[in-house]
């Protein structure tokens, strides 16, 4: 996990048969902005130096977010650090906690059918109405009834779908009872379940995992953690949790200033963020990010795991009664 205290960019130019060539490249720092700006200019010679062997390489990184980030670290504003942990303000103001060996899982709720089962509603849908048209022997019919199939499916899915997610308890029981199973599958493994507005997060506190590792991406699948959040503990080997509301579920009429809100921002910008920070804050502080509903499995604790544990219940607020955001 790489969470830089600081940033620059480097730019080079070369100029060969008739075309001119610009790279430019970030470098990262957690030592000074002039050790930063030497790695920045260490990348960028590299680049070039590919380029010209004839490699395709993207001429400029990319200042993107951390779900977009793709080989480069966390670009996000260092609050605070606790060890190995590190609190950062997200692209969008919220605080993340940033940890390289404990394991969280976000869960989201489906709130729609999978193309998977579109695509078998659509197929039992039309047969059914084959059966229809085969029974009045009519080719115009078939064909029809046919397009109707195709333009009814999806709607009609959506029914299907919440029909089965309510006849199974709603979509939070059908969660709870996959992170329950996979408890009661792993007897050694402890589970902390916490609700959040849009789904379930799972802590694991009976011992410390290496992102990468093969039995967290089983425990990813068999939970079906949320995709983009799988893919970036992958991609930045870290895990992360949410400890603060989204803006929007707490009043928040605009974003993060200046836009976007990947950090660093420059100097003459930074009153601009503060001050959209600090009504954020204050709105903030009303809601928790998420609240605790019970343990599952061994209940055992690391001593690696328990200041983790200790600092997300306390910033996000877990058993502080607050509605959740």
């Amino acid at each position: 996990m790489i969470v830089p205290q600081f940033w620059a960019e480097s730019r080079l130019q070369h100029r060969q048969a008739g075309e001119q060539i610009t790279l430019r490249r970030f470098g990262w720092s957690d030592l000074s902005q002039a050790d930063a700006q030497a790695h920045a200019e260490q990348r960028v010679q590299e680049a070039m130096t590919r380029v010209l062997a004839g490699e395709k390489l993207h001429r400029r990184d990319r200042k993107v977010p951390y779900n977009g980030a793709e080989g480069l670290p966390i670009r996000e504003e260092i609050l605070s650090r606790h060890g190995d942990t590190v609190i950062t303000r997200n692209a969008y103001g919220a605080r993340c906690l940033n940890t390289p060996d404990v394991l969280f899982v976000d869960i989201d709720f489906p709130e729609d059918p999978s193309f998977r089962f579109m695509v078998a509603v659509f197929v039992l849908f039309l047969l059914l109405l084959s059966g229809v048209a085969w029974q009045f022997g009519s080719v115009k019919l078939g064909l029809l009834l046919g397009a109707l199939a195709l333009l009814g499916s999806g709607a009609l899915s959506g029914v299907v779908f919440r029909s089965l997610q309510h006849l199974q308890g709603g979509a939070e029981n059908i969660v709870r009872r996959r992170v329950q199973a996979f408890a009661a599958a792993h007897p050694a493994w402890a589970l902390r379940l916490y609700r959040t507005p849009a789904g379930l997060r799972v802590l694991v506190t009976h011992q410390t995992f290496q992102p990468a590792a093969s039995e967290v991406a089983e425990c990813f699948k068999a939970l079906q953690a949320d995709p983009v959040y799988a893919r970036m503990c992958r991609n930045q080997n870290c895990f992360r949790a949410r400890l603060t509301a989204k803006p929007w579920r707490v009043g928040m009429d605009s974003h993060l200033r200046p836009r976007p809100g990947v950090w660093p921002v420059a100097s003459e910008q930074l009153a601009l963020r503060q001050a959209w920070i600090a009504g954020y804050e204050g709105a903030a502080s009303r809601h928790a990010a998420c609240r605790f509903i019970e343990s599952l499995g061994a209940g055992t604790v690391d001593p690696a795991v328990a200041p983790v544990l200790q600092l997300h219940d306390q910033l996000a607020g877990a058993h502080s009664g607050l509605p959740i955001a």
